[in-house]
């Protein structure tokens, strides 16, 4: 069998197809020429990360296909139905990125309260002129312990981001359709604590918020979950997160809440047109800017392999013995 990782795989997964006897490729090829590839190269598995889209057309112009798999947590670059329509199934790594998720989250909230995006554009420029004048400017900044951290959408990624906020000091307040709990398992120093965290509204939760972390996709008719009345619900000088994606937040009334100083800065790893975010978006001096790398760490990478190996050779014993 033939798998093709259009977007990359980590060397480890790379080397354990290889050991059961599968021929893997790892070469980017572009989403235009992709259809070309797979048929002529009889590609069984498709791989893809984020970048690459599997829709409707790429699946009907690859009748080969068996199987395809995404390595991270959503599937909304792939048209699950219509696969699953043709009998191809389709595999995702739910679990593997949680950790890297909620690391880049902290780093974003970190870099917000101490205004570090701001200090850091700046002082390559002005530090040996202006030095005094910027200590001034950002010696205002605010701790995280004691603050209060909002969690939208409490699953794997939404419970990680809770548990380094509870190592920080913080408080967190959670809202969730399907998730429940009233406390979360810490392990700090070897040892094992259990610290309670509380599910409310979301309004409830906007309103009492220091800092606010999403991790939910847009609502399912495309309105995002965090609108103008939203954001205006948030405490004034909160701090936003958005590691989830880019239709989670309004942009035009995130931006306008950032310019009137309702908010006092956001952090976004994720954009509404990824891969080409909006220029103004980019431009707002009081947001804290990565380029959708939530799940891109060496560990993350490695995990998602370490998943993806074992679900594609599952798999293949569960349609041989159909066979």
């Amino acid at each position: 069998m033939r798998i093709h990782a259009n977007d990359g795989l980590a060397a480890s997964a790379v080397a354990a197809l290889k050991e059961e006897g599968f021929t893997v490729t790892t070469d980017n090829v572009p989403q235009e020429a992709l259809a070309d590839h797979v048929n002529k190269e009889k590609i069984d598995v498709l791989l893809v990360r984020s970048a690459t889209k599997v829709r409707k057309d790429l699946i009907d112009a690859c009748p080969g296909l068996k199987l395809i798999g995404r390595g991270g947590v959503g599937l909304d670059n792939i048209d699950v139905v219509h696969a699953k329509s043709k009998g191809i199934p389709v595999i995702n790594t739910p679990a593997s990125s949680s950790i890297s998720v909620a690391e880049l989250v902290m780093s974003h909230l970190f870099t917000l309260m101490r205004s570090l995006h701001l200090s850091n554009r700046r002082m390559p420029a002005e530090g040996a002129t202006n030095f005094k004048s910027l200590k001034k400017e950002y010696e205002k900044g605010f701790e995280l312990r004691g603050k209060t951290l909002g969690v939208i959408g409490f699953g794997r990624i939404g419970q990680w981001t809770a548990r380094y906020a509870l190592g920080c000091g913080m408080r967190v307040l959670y809202v969730d359709n399907h998730a429940t709990a009233e406390a979360l398992e810490l392990e700090i120093g070897g040892v094992s604590v259990r610290v309670p965290v509380k599910m409310v509204s979301l309004r409830e939760l906007l309103e009492q918020s220091d800092a606010v972390s999403l991790h939910v996709p847009a609502q399912k008719d495309g309105r995002p979950v965090l609108g103008a009345t939203e954001l205006g619900w948030m405490k004034n000088g909160a701090v936003l997160v958005n590691t989830a994606r880019g239709g989670s937040v309004d942009e035009d009334a995130l931006l306008e809440a950032l310019k009137s100083g309702k908010l006092r800065a956001a952090g976004l790893d994720v954009f509404v047109n990824e891969p080409e975010p909006r220029a103004d978006i980019l431009a707002q001096a009081n947001i804290s800017l990565t380029p959708h790398i939530g799940a891109a760490t060496a560990e993350a990478q490695g995990r998602v392999g370490a998943e993806l190996v074992d679900q594609i050779i599952s798999w293949r014993e569960s349609a041989q013995v159909k066979g």
